[in-house]
């Protein structure tokens, strides 16, 4: 295990897996394995990742606030407790329209 991946066998807090900054987007990666990943996200109003595509089937797990998320140009609107599939190799993108933080797991089998 990385040091920097979230310990087994513990309980962990969903809201203090990552923080807050100003102006940022902020992720630590939870999990990483050979067969998809978990990471953790915060990003500040306004902030967000700009259109890409992936291999992958992703699903965001809103902890916190509102998202809206571009999949192949319809938008989604997420809040807090929320989930959303984006499929692999659509083109997608996400822009924070409050605060929110989010759990990121990408499956990386076909």
């Amino acid at each position: 295990m990385n040091p920097s991946e979230m310990p087994a066998a513990a309980a962990l807090a969903a809201s203090g897996l990552v923080s807050y900054q100003e102006g940022a987007v902020v992720s630590r990666t939870l999990v990483k394995r050979a067969g998809g990943t978990i990471t953790a996200f915060a990003f500040d109003a306004g902030q967000g990742l700009s259109e890409h595509t992936a291999p992958f089937d992703a699903m965001v797990h809103v902890l916190d606030g509102t998202v809206e998320i571009s999949i192949a140009g319809a938008p989604v609107i997420a809040s807090a407790g929320e989930i959303v599939l984006m499929p692999a190799n659509q083109p997608h993108a996400l822009t924070a329209r409050t605060r929110f933080t989010m759990l990121l797991t990408m499956i990386r089998s076909t």
